[in-house]
């Protein structure tokens, strides 16, 4: 199974525009349901400790095929333009969950 983990990083004066079109994207990303998705988690930071990031976004897949099909879905590449055109910083990483 594969993980695949992004949080992104608003800038300090983001307008609250700039806020609801991230979170209209994020809905939109946690709205998605495709082959081979076993979860999906969104959500945007509690701000329990300074210096975290703005949002994340947790999901995993069956195999690396549904999550390229994940990565490449037309859908999802639109909001993550819209995410891309907000933040300043973003950072993604996927790993191989080993079988429980």
């Amino acid at each position: 199974m594969i993980r695949n983990v992004v949080m992104g990083r608003l800038p300090d004066d983001a307008t609250e525009e700039q806020q609801a079109q991230l979170d209209a994207a994020l809905a939109g990303i946690a709205g998605l349901d495709l082959p081979g998705q076993v979860s999906m988690t969104v959500g945007r930071d509690l701000g329990l400790r300074p210096g975290g990031w703005s949002f994340t976004i947790v999901n995993d897949w069956a195999d690396e095929e549904a999550y390229r099909g994940y990565d490449d879905d037309p859908e999802h590449n639109v909001y993550r333009r819209q995410i891309g055109s907000v933040v300043e910083s973003i950072a993604r990483v996927q790993i191989d969950l080993p079988a429980r």
